[in-house]
């Protein structure tokens, strides 16, 4: 939240990356990157723990936070407020969490994240 905070606090974006990176790409991948690391927390650490219910908190929070980060850029000089700027967070937000989702869904749980069967233990 510091760093997408630092960067909208900007007047101007440094010239490599706003001519390397399109707007869209810049805006979906913060916030995907952003959601994602929500997600984790959420899940306390672990991908197996994750929820939808997490998964829908992750991708709400990080739009939210899009939200008043475009609210912030309506105070600072040389920046604009913009609704497809907000869309694209959003839309990065719900990628990075779909495709976290699906990537759960297809490793399954690991075998550290499976119980040991009761009177055994990992020390063995």
């Amino acid at each position: 939240m510091a760093a997408i905070f630092y960067a909208s606090s900007m007047s101007d974006i440094p010239g490599p990356v706003g001519y390397w990176f399109s707007d869209t790409i810049l805006h979906m991948a913060c916030y995907g990157g952003f959601a994602l690391f929500v997600l984790r927390a959420l899940a306390r650490g672990k991908w197996t723990g994750v929820t939808v219910g997490m998964a829908i908190a992750a991708w709400l929070l990080a739009t939210l936070y899009g939200a008043s980060d475009e609210w912030h850029q309506i105070y600072v000089p040389g920046r604009s407020s913009e609704l497809r700027d907000l869309v694209n967070d959003a839309a990065g937000a719900l990628a990075a969490v779909g495709a976290a989702g699906a990537w759960g869904i297809m490793r399954g749980p690991s075998r550290a994240d499976m119980s040991p069967p009761s009177g055994l233990s990992h020390d063995l």
